[in-house]
């Protein structure tokens, strides 16, 4: 029988989060390169070239910190990242906003809705106990392509039942048995039996020292960062 949508009561808030038992590797202890990390030398290294970034944080399994210590691994699907490389030197590029739109309801021509672009907004997923994620933590961000044959891309579903601008408790957690229900045929396979997850839209920005920020649009948000060791004191799930 098709299961039914899960709802986790599940917050960004540590102290609000309910303990899940996971099997997770330890923290990552690769560091990443100053490119990834370090706003002027990764202006040095990519400059335009924003596709090639974003491969890169996928090809080296970086880290971003979000919420002060909760650190994702950056995930493409297949097809994003086929995308993105062909891209390279189109002028088309994913386009990071400037500082002063810190929250996605700042962009121009904003509509609360499920689209994305690929270029100023992004489909994606916050996962939870992905086993042996960078970070230590099972946190994974996965980005898909939208408006394409993508078959990690968002269901119809997904689509549907979109509401991103709210709070996520007010919102449809989904685990694996419905995400392959509804389309994501390999997910167990990618992510593992006991992930689940919550789908965002995602843009990209700039803070006040150049940072690159990726944010979901309830406004959480994270960097490209090293191990933060303040991850720890955040559950696994």
């Amino acid at each position: 029988a098709t299961p039914s949508v899960l709802s986790f009561n599940v917050h960004h808030n540590p102290a609000q989060i309910s303990t899940l038992s996971s099997n997770m590797s330890n923290p990552s202890t690769t560091s990443l390169h100053s490119s990834l990390v370090e706003p002027s030398q990764r202006d040095k290294t990519y400059g335009t070239n924003i596709a090639k970034y974003l491969i890169d944080l996928h090809d080296t399994k970086s880290t971003f910190d979000f919420c002060g210590g909760m650190m994702f691994q950056l995930v493409l699907s297949e097809n994003l990242r086929t995308y993105l490389e062909s891209i390279q030197d189109n002028t088309n590029q994913p386009f990071i906003h400037d500082s002063s739109k810190q929250r996605m309801f700042q962009l121009q021509d904003y509509t609360q809705n499920g689209k994305a672009d690929n270029v100023q907004i992004f489909h994606g997923r916050e996962l939870r106990k992905v086993p042996n994620a960078n970070g230590g933590r099972g946190f994974v961000l996965h980005l898909s392509l939208a408006n394409g044959e993508d078959p990690e891309g968002w269901s119809k579903q997904e689509i549907d039942t979109y509401n991103g601008w709210e709070h996520d408790v007010n919102r449809t957690w989904r685990n694996a048995d419905v995400y392959e229900n509804e389309g994501f045929q390999d997910f167990k396979t990618k992510f593992g039996k006991d992930a689940f997850g919550l789908h965002h839209r995602f843009y990209l920005h700039y803070d006040s020292g150049d940072r690159m920020w990726l944010s979901a649009e309830d406004g959480c948000e994270g960097t490209p960062a090293k191990y933060n060791p303040l991850s720890q004191f955040f559950p696994k799930f």
